[in-house]
């Protein structure tokens, strides 16, 4: 299984950035000592495009997708895609998959999402079952899933090597770890914002929530684990500080590290902060404390 050490950056800020900046940042990240670094995939960049763009940019670092979406293209492509950029940067890249949401899928694509988790247990198998006549890469390469419910874990621990919750508190990571055994992946996302004063701090997360709290999926998600309708319609305090660790690095250290006594063998950080630049002073800042 690929290693990407116990610590990580999630950012989508790079897709609003001309592919040159976005080298420079990973050749300072890879610098800084960053073990990997996670995209998304929404209607931007291709994220296989930018994760090859990043690995050409950084000796070390690795490179993951959270996620890249089942529905953007078939499953043939995805696996041989996963092959060579493994082949083409020494096993750097690990592929997270996931099966989005709704209003992506439906509104904006136009798949059907009435069936996800058999629709993705499916692609796994065709994948799995893919024609491939380029060169293969070294080593065995590894895929994780997008993981909330608990059939999407087991999913997870069946039919790949582990799993990457995002949006969730650690109450939630032990409850994964718990159901994906002890030998597969756990990479956790978990949102940061370094600001003390708490109505700046929850404004900032706030912002940052909104859309998420939005979809059923992590609405869903965060009533399993006993927050209540209106806490998350009404992003009530208790909502934002399950999800967004504040204050001090002290402070969001200490969530890093709930998560790592939790079960989480990875957690990739998201800072948060208003606007859209990148935020490299905060990364050399975090990955200063972090990074080992």
């Amino acid at each position: 299984m690929i290693d990407i050490g116990t610590v990580g950056i999630w950012t989508g800020v790079l897709d609003g950035h001309p592919v040159g900046a976005v080298r420079e940042a990973a050749a300072q990240l890879d610098e800084m000592g960053w073990p990997c670094l996670w995209i998304p995939e929404t209607v931007s960049r291709d994220p296989f495009v930018a994760a090859a763009t990043i690995l050409e940019a950084s000796t070390n670092m690795k490179v993951a997708t959270g996620i890249a979406s089942i529905w953007a293209r078939d499953a043939m492509t995805t696996n041989n895609v996963h092959l060579t950029l493994n082949e083409a940067y020494d096993g750097r890249f690990l592929l997270g998959l996931g099966v989005s949401h709704h209003t992506l899928t439906e509104w904006v694509r136009k798949h059907d999402y009435s069936k996800p988790l058999s629709t993705m247990r499916t692609y796994l198998e065709r994948m799995d079952a893919s024609m491939f006549r380029g060169v293969e890469p070294a080593e065995p390469t590894s895929r994780v899933l997008a993981a909330l419910g608990p059939k999407m874990l087991a999913l997870s621990a069946e039919m790949a090597d582990g799993a990457h919750p995002y949006f969730v508190p650690v109450e939630h990571t032990v409850i994964a770890r718990e159901a994906i055994g002890p030998d597969k992946m756990l990479a956790v996302e978990q949102m940061i914002v370094l600001e003390s004063d708490p109505t700046t701090a929850r404004e900032i997360a706030r912002k940052h929530m909104a859309v998420y709290l939005g979809l059923p999926n992590y609405a869903n998600n965060l009533m399993r684990l006993g927050f209540t309708e209106d806490e998350i319609t009404n992003a009530d305090d208790r909502v934002v500080d399950a999800i967004v660790a504040w204050g001090s690095l002290d402070d969001v250290l200490a969530r890093v590290t709930a998560h790592h006594d939790a079960g989480a063998n990875h957690v990739c950080v998201q800072i948060l902060e208003d606007g859209r630049d990148i935020p490299m002073e905060a990364w050399g800042e975090v990955g200063a404390a972090l990074i080992s």
